[in-house]
């Protein structure tokens, strides 16, 4: 039975990749800041899934879902993110601590998980997905502090792909998508128009199935080649 870690498991995509991967017979772990979510997560999926409680950017949450994967790992989904203060702040008025909190959850902690579980991985000759996002590439008004943030995941990933070449190891922009995060981003605003995570999940199992040369892959484009 393959397994999987998704970090932030518990609503948007994260919960949505988990509970399609858990009906097609892998063994998933997840975790979320929520005791209610992962309960409730958990309960809907009949045990399927496994929940660890926690903040991953806290260095003992992060040995708890390393004891939780076990020896061999398939697939890590490093899904959790940081956006930042809600209305999104110019660079000149973001709070230091605000950029510290995006870089600890977005970057520092990815980075931690993936040394942690690099030998589990390389068991499974496995697959490392980093959530990216256009803002890494593009410049958007308000948005600095996380796409400097994404941008930095994303060399990590490349750099990573070029240190370990039996793991497939993606930087993965998913576009934009009718999520809780998102509407942080545009709060007041109607985002009924954005796709829901679901419609993406297609695009991560091919993905992990396909496993194409690692790098930085856009859902767009591979929704493109499942349609």
């Amino acid at each position: 039975m393959p397994s999987a870690l998704i970090t932030g498991g518990t609503r948007g995509l994260g919960r949505a990749l988990a509970t399609a991967l858990a009906k097609r017979n892998w063994r998933v772990v997840v975790d979320g800041r929520s005791q209610a979510a992962i309960k409730t997560l958990v309960a809907e999926m009949d045990g399927e899934i496994v929940g660890v409680v926690g903040d991953v950017t806290d260095p003992f949450h992060r040995i708890a879902l390393v004891e939780a994967v076990g020896a061999r790992l398939d697939l890590l989904v490093n899904n959790a993110s940081e956006l930042g203060p809600s209305p999104l702040l110019p660079l000149h008025q973001i709070p230091s601590d605000a950029v510290t909190r995006i870089f600890e959850v977005n970057v520092h902690a990815p980075l931690a998980l993936i040394q942690a579980l690099l030998p589990s991985l390389a068991k499974a000759s496995g697959v490392v997905v980093n959530l990216s996002s256009d803002a890494a590439v593009e410049a958007y008004d308000g948005w600095g502090a996380y796409g400097a943030s994404k941008a930095a995941l994303d060399q990590l990933s490349a750099v990573l792909a070029v240190e370990n070449p039996t793991l497939s190891t993606y930087a993965f922009d998913p576009g934009d998508m009718r999520t809780d995060m998102h509407q942080a981003a545009f709060p007041g605003e109607d985002i009924s128009d954005r796709p829901l995570p679901e419609t993406v999940v297609p695009a991560l199992l091919r993905l992990v199935e396909s496993r194409p040369a690692s790098g930085r892959i856009r859902a767009t484009d591979l929704l493109a080649e499942v349609n």
